[in-house]
């Protein structure tokens, strides 16, 4: 298979493509390498995965893996990417390129819309043109929104997000129905739930935590620190999206309009959840990596931010039953891996 990744200087998705990189396919990456957090970062990705002399717009060849290809490019520049579409003849496009971040839709609203909204629009619109029928692509645990209900069920009403970021995403699972009842594009979106892991994003709490008690400087610990989160491991998600490409979805022919299932549709379209199903507290977070640094907290407790909400809890049964996977990786194993990653790249 030819596979386009987007956003692959991005934390999943320069997973996502070493590892289908490793198991054969022929991959081609891109991302615009924004400046959202550290660039540094991103260039330190693309040069683990071979990738150097980044020039936008110029298809550049890994020096790691003769099946690696990437392309610094913004989704928003349509003639671009259709170009990219025609030349390159996908067989199946991984979409995880976006503007990430809760916190961040409060104070640059705009960002949200040109990358989640319009970007993605042009990914559909080139998957249409260019006749790319496996389609899957990010969404998030954020869709979950007002519901307590919990463990969150893709089968439930998301309705009521609590930022724009959330609602982009939302907006993004409507987008690709839409796309794959019209055009028969096989559409799947994958709501992560907290990912963390070694090259993880800056802008997340593990990244901060370790970074700050590191440098002897207080954390920030929201609602007091009541909070819990569904931890999921970095390749436990791989794991889980490399399936959703292996088995594009199909039309739910059982599915009833006058009770319609939101996870499923008469359409090829599908949503999983992908989480570790068992949610720790940020106490119990927090203890585990200053264990696995020798070292205190100094914490700042801090009201709820807007935007936030107080726990996550995935429900996996249908990547179970449909795709016979579930995530597995304990926190004690995961903080233990990224710590390692840290001091390494940072010569901690």
């Amino acid at each position: 298979m030819k596979i386009l990744i987007t956003g692959t200087a991005g934390f999943i998705g320069f997973h996502l493509a070493t590892r289908l990189t490793e198991m054969g396919a022929d991959v081609v990456g891109l991302d615009n390498v924004n400046d959202y957090y550290d660039v540094e970062l991103k260039y330190g990705r693309l040069k683990e995965s071979g990738i150097s002399d980044v020039q936008y717009g110029k298809l550049i060849k890994s020096q790691r893996f003769d099946n690696y290809t990437f392309v610094k490019l913004d989704l928003t520049d349509k003639e671009s990417l259709d170009k990219l579409f025609k030349q390159e003849k996908f067989d199946a496009v991984c979409h995880l390129a976006a503007q990430a971040g809760v916190r961040y839709s409060l104070v640059n609203p705009y960002s949200y819309i040109d990358s989640n909204i319009y970007g993605f629009l042009n990914i559909l619109e080139a998957c249409r043109q260019f006749g790319v029928e496996n389609l899957c692509f990010a969404s998030s645990s954020s869709v979950y929104g007002l519901n307590k209900k919990q463990p969150f069920s893709e089968k439930h009403n998301v309705d009521h997000p609590v930022s724009l970021y959330a609602a982009t995403k939302k907006s993004n699972e409507l987008m690709a129905h839409t796309y794959s009842y019209l055009y028969g594009i096989r559409a799947t979106g994958l709501r992560f739930f907290t990912v963390y892991g070694p090259w993880g994003r800056p802008d997340m709490a593990l990244f901060k935590f370790v970074k700050n008690i590191l440098e002897d400087k207080p954390i920030d610990v929201y609602n007091y620190g009541k909070m819990e989160r569904d931890f999921t491991y970095i390749d436990d998600i791989i794991e889980g999206v490399v399936r959703v490409i292996r088995k594009p979805a199909v039309p739910n022919r059982g599915w009833n309009p006058y009770s319609p299932d939101p996870s499923s549709s008469l359409a090829a379209y599908k949503i999983y959840n992908i989480g570790y199903n068992s949610p720790i507290s940020l106490k119990r977070f927090i203890e585990i990596i200053e264990k696995n640094l020798g070292k205190k907290a100094k914490k700042n407790l801090l009201p709820m931010q807007p935007g936030d909400v107080e726990s996550t809890h995935a429900d996996v049964s249908s990547l179970i039953d449909e795709l016979g996977y579930k995530p597995q990786t304990p926190p004690e194993v995961g903080i233990k891996k990224f710590i390692e990653w840290f001091k390494w790249f940072y010569k901690v």
